[in-house]
């Protein structure tokens, strides 16, 4: 289960290495010739992500890149986003009328 993709399952698979020798015909050689082939196993990427549950907790879950680009896992948010400059002044505006008219009076 540790080479498995907990979204959608997704897990190695298997195909061949293929070795071969000569040059090929379009560079002006003979052609290339297969020498051997072997057995090998291709992984997925696989991602350890922080994610915040319907149930408000976090988990850490093992989930392949295809399933973090297409949206299906949300990351856990660390920080708040910023606030834009205008927010900012249209309060620290806000602020300031409040505080002289507490001093008028």
């Amino acid at each position: 289960m540790s080479r498995i993709c907990e979204i959608c399952g997704k897990g190695r698979t298997i195909g061949n290495s293929v070795e071969t020798r000569g040059k090929a015909k379009y560079l002006g050689g003979v052609g290339t010739k297969i020498t051997g082939i072997t057995r090998r196993e291709f992984l997925p990427n696989l991602q350890n992500v922080k994610t915040t549950l319907p149930s408000g907790e976090t988990k850490t879950v093992k989930v392949c890149v295809q399933c973090i680009r297409s949206g299906a896992v949300r990351k856990q948010v660390k920080n708040t986003p910023f606030k834009l400059v205008h927010e900012l002044n249209t309060n620290t505006q806000k602020i300031t009328k409040k505080i002289t008219k507490k001093k008028s009076k």
